[in-house]
């Protein structure tokens, strides 16, 4: 069998802009990506499956050179102007949406919408020259799991490329604890779904069996709590229906006062 030459991460993007603009908050966030390329091979493109963007259908980002788009409000005037020069590669943007069409999932390419800050904000720190070709790669509105998994298993073909496909989100996401007054105490509840993926996605479990517990995230304990709606939990079951191997650790701290987790397949 061939070696795959794929590179697939699950992590947190953190709040907004904040990761630039230098919030204490995220310092570990930040000191996690800039350090990450020495864990990755260079890719020829990176996919980026981002919580902020959600439609019909799966969509591409597929214009040469998408915009930036600052979605995110109430920050200083400078969050308006990060700068990050990337290209969109729109052959690849084709043939991702042809693996989607040969596996009966219906896509289409937008050539107008920019990239977001779940895109923009952590590849700035975790490829600071902006001189990888990137695509972005939309959820689906009504936030199945079992269709994301699926989108996932359509793009398994493209673990022989070298390529590296980020999953953006965060694994605890719940706006009200993390700028509440505690947000920086003990949170048991977090700390139980946190060790429920970390054994989900590490363990030796079948990738059918993997998948299964993906599905039925709900029934994860606190899983309400860490989610409350599931937009930044969902690239990962993109990158588990894709990878289809256990995953490894690769960031287990705080973020926002919170615990949350990175994995590396």
């Amino acid at each position: 069998m061939a070696e795959k030459k794929a590179q697939v991460v699950y992590l947190s993007h953190g709040g907004g802009p904040l990761p630039i603009l230098g919030d204490p908050s995220h310092q570990e966030m930040v000191d996690f990506m800039t350090q990450l390329p020495s864990k990755l091979r260079k890719p020829d493109v990176i996919l980026v499956i981002s919580a902020h963007w959600e439609e019909n259908v799966a969509t591409l980002l597929g214009a040469n050179n998408p915009p930036l788009y600052y979605d995110y409000y109430g920050f200083p005037q400078e969050a308006y102007e990060i700068p990050y020069p990337i290209s969109g590669q729109p052959a690849f943007a084709k043939k991702i949406t042809a693996l989607f069409e040969k596996n009966n999932i219906t896509t289409r390419i937008d050539i107008e919408r920019g990239f977001d800050h779940g895109t923009f904000i952590p590849l700035k720190l975790i490829y600071p020259k902006a001189d990888i070709p990137v695509i972005q790669l939309s959820l689906l509105r009504g936030l199945d799991p079992s269709a994301h998994i699926a989108l996932g298993n359509a793009l398994n073909e493209l673990m022989q490329e070298n390529i590296l496909v980020l999953g953006s989100g965060s694994s605890f996401h719940n706006q009200n604890a993390f700028f509440g007054l505690k947000a920086d105490a003990t949170d048991t509840a977090n700390d139980s779904f946190q060790d429920w993926l970390i054994e989900t996605c590490t363990s030796s479990l079948s990738q059918n069996k993997r998948e299964e517990e993906l599905k039925a995230w709900e029934k994860a304990p606190a899983a309400r709590y860490c989610h409350p709606r599931e937009e930044h939990l969902l690239p990962l079951h993109i990158c588990i229906g894709m990878a289809k191997t256990p995953a490894k650790t690769v960031f287990d701290g705080q973020v926002l006062g919170k615990r949350s987790v990175a994995f590396l397949w």
